[in-house]
């Protein structure tokens, strides 16, 4: 059994989520002694061969391509769709309907809600990362439930045993605020999450990239101006400040517009920090009762409620929820189990 991982051609220029979970499910599959290649667009000898799988990382315009070209060659593939919207799914499926009227008229309309509904339905497993992502491709997309497996995000074990000490000496901080992810997105909510940072007098860090856009240039602006929020730019994955970050910090934010669900509050879930999180995108399968949950369009929510964590208890049970249910090795083995099936 061979399988090909495949995404949108300007993955690598913007790395976070998707990056990672690529890498560390490729990674954890190797463990399992399966053989797992990226594909590569400019192999111009690339020859398809039998039991052999793609697994699609994305389902939008973006993808849209390789995902039918795949199925006009009788290739077959699965898709992680990374789907989700604060649009209730009776909207999108208005927005569709129109959409289709107007291709009467427009005959080269497409939306990405329409791309992301070709993508699933010629794939031949959909598998979202949550419920409510599942829920959501059924009820606005239309996807077929039989056509549907949830396989969790995962997280590395390394986390559990992080290092706070190392971060401690270098920056002479601990029992911080921590944000890591990027300035500038409009997703990541990245002004009101500084804006209720500057509020609360704590320190903070910020580990992040920042776009060259309007939002990203803000926020950098607005850091500068409080001297309680340190901003490191972005890290390595890899590089262990990163981690020992995550064991460092009182509190981890992650007060998003949505995320699906998450990857770096499970690393700082993991590690043992306090969660505070976006409620939307299914955030709350992975961290129950264990986490904060804001109103991400108020500041003042948002600030009371890193407040309130700074000011609670840690949850070990938590940590013990991660480790039982969203290490990679544990989704590699669910993902092998889906790829067996499909090829046998």
């Amino acid at each position: 059994m061979k399988i090909y991982f495949a995404s949108y051609p300007s993955l690598n220029l913007t790395p976070g989520g998707p990056n990672y979970k690529i890498t560390a499910l490729k990674s954890a599959l190797e463990n399992l002694n399966l053989r797992v290649e990226y594909f590569n667009m400019w192999d111009f000898n690339f020859k398809y061969k039998e039991k052999a799988l793609f697994h699609v990382f994305n389902a939008s315009i973006s993808t849209y391509p390789i995902a039918i070209n795949l199925k006009k060659l009788g290739i077959p593939y699965v898709v992680n769709p990374i789907f989700f919207s604060n649009h209730s799914a009776k909207t999108i499926k208005f927005y569709c309907k129109l959409e289709k009227l107007s291709r009467t008229i427009f005959k080269r309309s497409y939306s990405d809600y329409e791309l992301t509904r070709s993508v699933c339905e010629a794939a031949e497993k959909v598998l979202p990362n949550t419920m409510e992502e599942s829920k959501l491709l059924q009820k606005a997309l239309g996807i077929n439930l039989n056509k549907i497996r949830v396989i969790p995000n995962g997280v590395e074990k390394r986390f559990k045993s992080a290092d706070p000490e190392l971060f401690q000496r270098k920056y002479n901080l601990k029992d911080f605020i921590l944000y890591v992810g990027h300035l500038g997105p409009y997703r990541k909510n990245s002004l009101n999450i500084i804006k209720a940072l500057q509020q609360i007098d704590h320190p903070s860090v910020v580990i992040a990239d920042s776009l060259e856009n309007w939002e990203g240039k803000k926020c950098l602006e607005e850091i500068e101006k409080t001297t309680r929020i340190k901003y490191l730019g972005w890290l390595d994955h890899d590089d262990p400040l990163f981690a020992s970050a995550y064991a460092a910090c009182n509190t981890f934010i992650l007060p998003t517009r949505y995320e699906t669900p998450g990857r770096a509050a499970l690393e700082a879930g993991l590690a043992g920090a306090k969660i505070v999180i976006t409620p939307h995108g299914g955030t709350r399968e992975y961290f129950k009762e264990w986490a904060f949950y804001p109103n991400v369009s108020s500041v003042k929510s948002i600030k009371s409620n890193i407040i309130k964590a700074l000011d609670s208890t840690p949850h070990p049970e938590l940590v013990e929820h991660i480790l039982a249910n969203y290490t990679w090795d544990r989704i590699a083995t669910q993902t092998l189990e889906l790829y067996s099936e499909l090829i046998d």
